[in-house]
């Protein structure tokens, strides 16, 4: 498993402070994503999200390209990341997730997601993003965030 160092053993968003991915930020603590990436995300200069990962063998399917699911639950996190100034803070649920595979992504390559808020209002956010592997289009996805107050336990 991928493993990198942070900078505090808290859950939350931690920053990376070496290797790859020095000066990217990952989620720690989320056992699901933390086995299916780490993902990493950082804002770029001018204000854009990008979220990001290494295509491992371990995300691979059968045929040796990058299972859907993996790319699936990329997508997942990556709606989350591009809404995040939307969000306001709020924690959210996925209402849907839409997505038109592209092109295969392999071994090696690197997975990047970035997109935009459509729309922004109440409870809802609306979001549309395209996947790259190694710059090259794999997958352009849409996605619907609830937000949620509280815990439900």
């Amino acid at each position: 498993m991928s493993e990198a160092p942070v900078v505090s053993d808290d859950n939350g968003l931690v920053e990376v402070t070496e290797g790859e991915w020095a000066g990217w930020w990952r989620w720690q603590g989320d056992p699901f994503e933390e086995r299916a990436g780490p993902f990493y995300e950082k804002e770029l200069d001018d204000g854009t999200m990008v979220t990001a990962f290494r295509g491992e063998p371990r995300h691979m399917n059968g045929a040796g390209f990058m299972h859907g699911g993996c790319l699936m639950t990329f997508a997942d996190s990556a709606i989350f990341t591009i809404a995040r100034e939307a969000m306001g803070g709020s924690h959210g649920v996925t209402l849907h997730l839409g997505a038109d595979f592209l092109d295969p992504a392999r071994v090696g390559q690197l997975i990047e997601a970035r997109g935009e808020v459509v729309r922004a209002g109440g409870k809802t956010v609306f979001v549309q993003g395209l996947v790259t592997a190694d710059g090259q289009p794999v997958l352009r996805l849409d996605g619907i965030i609830r937000k949620i107050s509280g815990r439900r336990d």
